[in-house]
């Protein structure tokens, strides 16, 4: 069961989607919301490896102070305004059958308190990285790398979801990942109307989509099995499949394509990071 979601933000225009669809999970399992904004350290902002004389340097962490305050107080009154819009109730801590949301502080880079945050909630919600800038990429791998808990993907959405997870896809190809993924979402997989395993070629690893199936029914989870073969795009299949179906949710294990994890993910979990529709939540 979802009973915290963590929700990192920071000035840089996406943390209103993320919120609503955080929301809308909270909304479903009366989950309480931490929205943390990521404050940088003055130091931070300091041009990195050119030396700067003292005077300068007292005056440009007195500036990156005063523009630091100005973007937590537009964030914290957008926060307010969103909470209201979002049917969130403002608490500290918790209220049991009601979804809450507060707001907290937090300095230093958002990487960092990702990793310190992360690890003892049920579930990070993050934005969708910008393919052009590369904006949020290295708080998706923090997440996701760092923590070891479900990561929602928050794709960009012209009206807020009003729910998420009546339909739920799970991308299944038998690996730890993919059984990972399962087994800290079935709190999400029980609440769903309908739920559908998705299997592209051959499943390598061994446990088959009738296993993970059978794995469901044995909990009270009813879910259907569709097959198919996509030689040359696993990731985009999937969407395409997700589409078809009316899927609102996907579940899938994330991958890497190296020893050092962080450097990059793996091509199909690249391919759905970068083009999916719906909300994903990936776990590695």
């Amino acid at each position: 069961m979802i009973r915290e979601i963590l929700v990192p933000v920071r000035g840089d225009g996406k943390g209103d989607n993320v919120l609503a669809h955080a929301s809308a999970l909270a909304r479903r399992f009366k989950s309480h919301v931490v929205v943390t904004h990521c404050r940088p350290r003055p130091q931070d902002l300091l041009p990195y490896g050119v030396p700067v004389p003292t005077f300068l340097k007292d005056q440009l962490q007195k500036q990156a102070i005063e523009l630091a305050d100005q973007v937590e107080q537009s964030l914290k009154s957008e926060f307010d305004m969103l909470v209201q819009k979002f049917e969130l109730t403002v608490s500290d801590e918790p209220i049991a059958g009601t979804a809450t949301a507060t707001w907290v502080e937090e300095e230093g880079r958002q990487v960092e308190v990702i990793k310190r945050h992360g690890r003892l909630v049920d579930l990070i919600a993050v934005a969708q990285p910008d393919r052009a800038g590369m904006l949020g990429v290295n708080s998706l791998k923090a997440a996701l790398f760092h923590t070891g808990r479900p990561v929602l993907l928050c794709p960009p959405a012209d009206t807020p979801p009003v729910q998420i997870g009546t339909h739920i896809v799970i991308a299944w190809n038998g690996s730890t990942e993919a059984a990972r993924a399962v087994a800290l979402n079935i709190g999400l997989l029980e609440d769903a109307n309908t739920v559908t395993i998705l299997t592209g070629g051959e499943e390598v690893y061994g446990t088959t989509s009738e296993d993970l199936a059978s794995y469901l029914k044995n909990r009270g989870i009813t879910a259907a099995i569709e097959r198919f073969s996509a030689p040359h795009n696993v990731g985009k299949e999937l969407l395409e499949r997700c589409r078809k179906l009316g899927a609102d949710l996907m579940i899938m294990g994330a991958y890497g394509d190296s020893h050092e994890k962080e450097i990059m993910f793996g091509g199909n979990t690249q391919t759905i990071i970068e083009s999916t529709p719906i909300p994903v939540v990936l776990v590695h």
